[in-house]
């Protein structure tokens, strides 16, 4: 199986500064970088711990505000090696919601969405980083 390691979570917030700040202030964690998203709406920062292989925390701004307080953290994300690959894999089980394309953002990372059996987002992501 090509899936490496959880690779990040998302979590919706309202204000993407305030909240790398109070990440970093309150947990401890560094700012990794922030980009926009390919629709030119959504921004994204990335914090961790600077550990080599670590679970990300992806911070998520302009996505859909309106959730409630159970509603915020967003999607799971596993590393794989081969986005295409794991995207002709995964359309062959046919599971629901599965993206319509593998989405590739200004850093060159590659990603794509499906659902899991509850309905939760799950993504696989193939990091430039």
């Amino acid at each position: 199986m090509a899936v490496l390691k959880m690779e990040h979570v998302g979590v919706m917030v309202a204000n993407l500064e305030a909240s790398i700040r109070f990440y970093e202030e309150v947990i401890g964690l560094k700012h990794k970088g922030t980009l926009i998203h390919t629709n030119g709406v959504i921004r994204l920062g990335f914090l961790g711990f600077d550990v080599n292989g670590e679970t990300e925390v992806e911070l998520i701004e302009g996505y859909n505000a309106g959730l409630p307080q159970e509603g915020k953290v967003h999607h799971l994300a596993f590393t794989v090696d081969d986005a295409e690959a794991e995207f002709a894999r995964i359309k062959g089980l046919q599971v629901e919601q599965l993206d319509a394309e593998i989405t590739t953002l200004p850093n060159g990372s590659r990603y794509f969405f499906f659902n899991g059996l509850d309905g939760e987002r799950i993504e696989f992501f193939q990091s430039t980083r």
